[in-house]
């Protein structure tokens, strides 16, 4: 499955307001995010940092919520998810080229 195609699916079940397109999905992003990084934490806490196979199950779930919000949100904003990939690797490899990995601020 290609990227633009998760991304109709994930619209296909994208039910929210009209008048809070954009702002919906941003704060579900934040909060899956969340639910990622509780589960990770947790795996530190209670499970001696072993991430058993059952653990990175329930972490890609969570991982898959947060791409139907980057899909959704991306859609939102205009963009297909293939444009979005494209852009953050156009980005990445910029800024690999110049040897600006590294570092701190958006526009480096």
């Amino acid at each position: 499955m290609t990227l633009n195609e998760y991304q109709q699916h994930a619209l296909e079940t994208a039910i929210y307001p009209e008048d809070s397109r954009i702002i919906y999905p941003t704060l579900g992003l934040t909060g899956e995010a969340g639910e990622v990084a509780d589960k990770v934490k947790k795996v530190i806490r209670d499970s001696h940092k072993e991430f058993t196979p059952e653990i990175k199950a329930e972490i890609m779930k969570e991982i898959g919520d947060v791409l139907w919000y980057c899909a959704t949100l991306s859609h939102d904003l205009g963009f297909s998810l293939d444009e979005v990939a494209q852009t953050n690797v156009d980005k990445l490899r910029s800024r690999m080229n110049r040897q600006k990995l590294t570092g701190s601020g958006d526009n480096r």
